[in-house]
């Protein structure tokens, strides 16, 4: 599918170009992580320079399939500029209401694996257990389940994301957003390394080895500054571009 689409590079400026390589990046290293659920989940990125446009892959495209070029580009009032496509409605529900609440937002990923899915049956499901769990803890926020594809959740899931960047959609998934879309990317992985260290703690026999409410309180003070950061992810998320491309994934095209 994707290698069928071509786009007018020259009717684009050049920071939506790298947006699109660098997003198509970040569903490559999706894809290699696993967490996919064939074609029902969805990353995006707004376009430098044009707050109210993001870009989101089409509906019906394996996360290894998505190329720059394969791309859709949306207005937040759920309209698809320039090459036209069907995109999921649910994502575009979810995307466009984090970007209406949070304009410092500027990717937005979202996934459904098996641990990220299971912690998000428990209520206030992740605990401060873990070395992982600490780099998000303070900055997790808890969104009930409401009805898909509604424009009353779109609004209900900004108002949430106005309490944290890590977010647990409670019997659905896991969302994270970020000013850089490396950030966003390390977000995500921290969130699914602490629910995967969560179940795993909640299936063993024993006491969890507590960490000191002091350690709990120094990791929030020194996490909380380095998430803003522009070069918090950035080096995780460089290696990871080389790791696909060595794989041979093309997805600058």
């Amino acid at each position: 599918m994707s290698a069928a689409i071509q786009l007018n590079r020259q009717t684009m400026s050049d920071a939506e170009w790298q947006t699109r390589c660098d997003l198509a990046s970040l569903y490559r290293i999706c894809h290699y992580f696993g967490w996919t659920d064939t074609i029902n989940t969805h990353l995006s990125a707004r376009i430098p320079g044009e707050p109210n446009h993001f870009l989101i892959n089409r509906y019906g495209e394996m996360f290894d399939e998505v190329t720059a070029s394969s791309l859709l580009k949306m207005d937040i009032d759920g309209n698809v500029l320039g090459e036209a496509g069907s995109f999921n409605n649910a994502g575009f529900i979810i995307h466009s209401g984090v970007y209406k609440a949070r304009p410092d937002a500027n990717c937005v990923l979202h996934t459904h694996t098996r641990a990220g899915a299971g912690v998000s049956l428990l209520q206030d499901g992740l605990r401060p257990i873990s070395q992982d769990v600490l780099q998000i803890y303070d900055d997790v926020a808890y969104h009930p389940y409401g009805v898909p594809a509604s424009v009353e959740e779109c609004e209900e899931l900004g108002k949430t994301c106005k309490h944290g960047s890590c977010v647990v959609l409670l019997n659905h998934g896991l969302l994270s957003f970020g000013p850089t879309l490396h950030g966003a990317l390390h977000r995500l992985y921290m969130m699914e390394r602490s629910c995967e260290l969560e179940v795993m703690a909640r299936t063993m026999t024993g006491q969890i080895a507590p960490i000191a409410q002091y350690v709990i309180d120094k990791a929030k003070e020194r996490y909380s500054k380095i998430r803003l950061t522009e070069a918090y992810g950035r080096n995780e998320w460089t290696a990871l571009v080389r790791t696909v491309e060595r794989q041979g994934a093309d997805f600058r095209r």
